[in-house]
């Protein structure tokens, strides 16, 4: 594969970072009306106060916000801050993903399964943490999205052998989630299962090591957040977390630093 140069990948970063934007605010849609069981496409956003369409100068991903001073242009409502979040993080989230992938044996042929992934990990973390499910409108979908965008990768590199690993991750995550809901069905539910499916295809495209240490990450991060949680009395040992989040961290951890710290635990026992 021939490297970029650093010119080809500013003028990469940025674009995907505009693109980020507009994602961003899209994601915004998309987490109000998912849980709702709205449509994405009608009606056409408007004020939760007053009622009054969003106009289109006054929908620029946060540049608007900025503007409008976090108010409705209309009635005044306050608007809230996380709008701009979203979409400013998607934005860093899709240029972090473009220079990840100029560093990988890949290249850019990656950018278009891991930035879909990047946006569907924003849009379920946070439905999960607003309503505690992932709906399968979002998930079900993004299995078969993300598998078709993985062989687009495989048909632009002709690396074949790590779709199968992409499939094979996948079935094995799937397998071992429903394996802990049906040993105890309390501590996650049916839509860590198929979330599972789609953490594993992106894993294991990238090789055992991201998957694995993937895998794990999930259940450090998740564990080491409700310690705290119950350490500082902000939830007793009842209270449901949604691990929906802690997969999909736990994920881009194994997709950015996966196979160094395989590597790197390996030398350390002296197998490598």
């Amino acid at each position: 594969m021939i490297e970029p140069t650093s010119g080809v990948i500013l003028v990469v970063a940025i674009f995907v970072g505009v693109l980020g934007l507009a994602i961003g605010s899209f994601l915004n849609v998309v987490v109000w009306r998912i849980p709702n069981g709205a449509s994405l496409s009608s009606p056409p956003s408007a004020c939760p106060k007053c009622g009054h369409p969003i106009r289109a100068r006054d929908n620029i991903p946060v540049v608007s916000w900025l503007i409008l001073r976090g108010r409705c242009r209309d009635c005044g409502e306050r608007i809230s801050i996380r709008y701009p979040l979203v979409e400013l993080g998607t934005a860093l989230a899709f240029v972090g993903v473009a220079l990840w992938s100029a560093i990988q044996p890949a290249g850019f042929w990656l950018l278009p399964a891991y930035l879909y992934f990047a946006a569907v990990s924003i849009a379920l973390a946070l439905i999960d943490l607003d309503t505690r499910t992932l709906p399968n409108r979002i998930v079900v979908p993004s299995i078969a999205i993300l598998g078709v965008l993985l062989a687009v990768t495989s048909f632009g590199t002709g690396d074949w052998f790590s779709l199968l690993w992409a499939c094979v991750g996948g079935a094995a995550l799937f397998a071992f989630y429903l394996v802990l809901v049906l040993i105890y069905p309390r501590g996650m539910g049916f839509g860590d299962v198929k979330l599972a499916a789609i953490v594993g295809l992106a894993l294991g495209y990238l090789g055992w090591g991201s998957l694995i240490v993937g895998a794990f990450a999930a259940f450090l991060l998740g564990g080491v957040f409700s310690i705290v949680l119950l350490a500082t009395g902000r939830a007793t040992r009842k209270t449901g977390i949604p691990f929906g989040p802690w997969m999909l961290l736990g994920a881009w951890v194994g997709v950015v630093f996966g196979r160094e710290i395989s590597q790197g635990y390996l030398t350390l026992v002296g197998i490598s």
